[in-house]
């Protein structure tokens, strides 16, 4: 069940990605940009810790976002020789779109494919993945 579940969950996200693929964002811009709109400023080593890549590629996703006008850079109150990254409201509009995205394409996939009862076997198993996720 533990290697079904975890490929079932692998396609719903690779399917989910591409429901947002004509974004202007790759799926680590999407990832750092959601992570700024979620978890507040941060500078580019905590980013790259949290994301788990190096600092270096960082700063490549970040260099890309700020370009677009998604991000942008200020100095850390804490410490003047770090910047802190934060989204912009250009930044926050592209990852609504992005999400909106998502959500749509998965609201058509339950309504359309699942009749009554497998909705709620879904809403049960949602809850269920939620609880192992979340241990």
């Amino acid at each position: 069940m533990a290697a079904d579940l975890s490929g079932v969950v692998g396609r719903l996200l690779r399917r989910l990605r591409s429901s947002s693929a004509d974004s202007l964002l790759t799926p680590s811009q999407r990832s750092v940009l959601a992570r700024l709109e979620d978890g507040g400023p941060a500078t580019t080593a905590s980013l790259a810790r949290a994301e788990l890549v190096r600092p270096q590629s960082m700063r490549l996703t970040l260099g890309a976002l700020e370009s677009q006008g998604f991000v942008t850079r200020a100095p850390d109150p804490a410490d003047g020789r770090k910047s802190v990254v934060s989204v912009t409201e250009e930044g926050s509009t592209v990852l609504a779109g992005v999400r909106a995205a998502k959500r749509s394409w998965l609201a058509d996939a339950i309504a359309g494919e699942l009749d009554g009862t497998e909705r709620r076997a879904l809403a049960e198993a949602v809850e269920l993945i939620g609880r192992l996720v979340d241990k």
